[in-house]
């Protein structure tokens, strides 16, 4: 499934856990292309990922919880 990453809403936003979050339901995201993602959208730019297709619903949950808006492509 792919999915835009269109924003960051949190006041103080943590970048290890948004890079953590990225890695872990990404399907080849690697740490370091994980950090860079983080900043640009945490700059305000979308970020497009593609995500495994197993636990969609925790995955999407995680990224709410880190107050990240996204949109669902596929």
């Amino acid at each position: 499934m792919k999915i835009n990453l269109l924003s960051c809403d949190a006041q103080r936003p943590d970048k290890r856990a948004i890079a953590r979050c990225i890695v872990e339901i990404s399907m080849n995201i690697s740490e370091s292309l994980s950090n860079e993602l983080t900043e640009i959208l945490i700059e305000g730019d979308v970020v497009d990922i593609e995500m495994e297709d197993k636990n969609t619903g925790s995955s999407l949950r995680a990224l709410r919880k880190l107050s990240i808006d996204y949109e669902i492509i596929e």
